[in-house]
């Protein structure tokens, strides 16, 4: 039976003394249609007959905070972890596919009888995107990445999900960089090169400290403008190199090779994306105004997190920027996956997002073509912690939420939580 204290509940972690008593965290090795290997993590209580699975594209969610609370409310909980954890260098989203085909093959063999996707944060994109493949004919599936990488997804086995979970879900990794690319870079290789006309923590463009940042209309349009442009930058010297070693390498492969064509056939540039976090709306609590903390999630000094080494998209290779983090071409968007959820759907979000923003949430919702859909908002961050110490913790209460959701869906364990 699972007891009430909410100890350790503060992180973003599940908590161990809410689990009902006989749950086991089993660990299971999976082999890849396209040959690689990638572990999944069941944890369970014995008797489900649903089980969701928690992923995402690059971090590793084994101790995700809601799997506790759905287990305690007799649903099994599949956590996947990614091929590439914490590594956006080789991220391509369309590979990515692979690791999820790979879980919901495993559990349709353990005979769930449901099995539901739950995708948190950036999970919620690759979900998407895997559902939208997943309901195409195999002859109809993405048959390139953006960065011209073959999928296998027509020759691969893609279960469809019998539901759908999103939780605090962003538009997709493009779209969420393109809202905090900081646009007054004029120069990629150098990290400090300004244009002080697009400078968001100028004061004389409207900047100042704890959420007291006031940008004027106009200076968001030309903002947001500039971040496109950025964007559209980088596309083009992203194809520019895929282009040059695809030239060199059927140069090769026709005998006409030229000098260098053999290091340029396999060179995979590396390289930095500075400056990725310098959304507006962390710092202008004005603009789409929410119960959100000034700052960003990585922090409320954008100086340290956008110069410094930690943030979305630092580090890319062309495919993986492609794919993954340029709001024009990745295929993970929820613009372009959303309308063919078909399945029930809910959708949780919580007051104090900064990171997605209460207008980004009334457009994902509408986005999702199901007409079986919810949605519920909880008072708390982008990871489901309360928003101030004397507030309570959300995550047994969107446990709880789940779980009756689920139990109006599908089939639930007997459970005494």
């Amino acid at each position: 039976m699972a007891r009430t204290s909410t100890a350790g509940l503060r992180g973003a972690f599940w908590d161990p003394s809410r689990l009902p008593a006989g749950a086991r965290l089993s660990v299971h090795p999976l082999r890849t249609q396209d040959g690689q290997t990638v572990s999944g993590f069941l944890l369970a209580a014995g008797g489900e007959r649903t089980v969701c699975v928690i992923a995402h594209p690059r971090e590793h969610l084994v101790p995700h905070y809601l799997a506790a609370e759905l287990v305690a409310g007799g649903v099994a909980v599949f956590l996947q972890a990614p091929r590439l954890t914490g590594n956006d260098i080789r991220l391509e989203h369309e590979i990515a596919l692979h690791d999820l085909a790979a879980a919901m093959g495993f559990l349709r063999g353990r005979g769930y009888e449901k099995i539901v996707a739950l995708g948190n944060s950036g999970g919620g994109p690759l979900w998407a995107l895997y559902n939208q493949q997943a309901l195409l004919a195999p002859a109809r599936r993405i048959a390139r990445t953006p960065g011209g990488r073959p999928t296998k997804l027509s020759d691969t086995s893609l279960a469809v999900p019998d539901g759908i979970i999103f939780v605090s879900a962003h538009l997709g990794q493009g779209a969420l960089l393109m809202n905090g690319l900081d646009p007054s870079v004029t120069d990629e290789g150098d990290a400090f090169s300004i244009d002080a006309a697009l400078d968001p923590f100028d004061v004389a463009n409207g900047y100042a400290e704890e959420g007291q940042a006031r940008y004027a209309p106009e200076f968001v349009t030309r903002y947001r403008a500039a971040q496109r442009q950025r964007v559209e930058k980088i596309d083009a010297f992203a194809f520019d190199q895929v282009r040059q070693r695809a030239e060199a390498r059927q140069r090769l492969k026709s005998g006409t090779g030229r000098r260098g064509d053999e290091a340029r056939a396999a060179h995979t540039p590396i390289f930095p994306i500075w400056r990725t976090d310098a959304d507006l709306r962390c710092w202008d609590l004005s603009i789409d105004p929410s119960e959100r903390h000034a700052g960003s999630l990585w922090g409320a000094n954008p100086f340290a997190s956008n110069y410094g080494s930690i943030g979305f998209g630092r580090v890319c290779t062309p495919e993986s920027w492609l794919s993954t983090w340029s709001g024009i071409h990745s295929n993970a968007s929820m613009a372009k996956c959303a309308p063919a959820i078909e399945q029930p759907t809910l959708l949780i979000e919580f007051t104090g997002d900064n990171s997605t923003f209460p207008s980004e949430v009334d457009a994902l919702f509408d986005m999702v073509g199901a007409t079986d859909k919810s949605r519920a908002a909880f008072a708390g961050d982008h990871h489901g912690r309360p928003l101030s110490e004397d507030t309570p913790n959300p995550k047994v209460q969107v446990g709880a939420h789940l779980c009756g959701w689920l139990g109006d869906h599908f089939p639930l364990a007997n459970t005494a939580a």
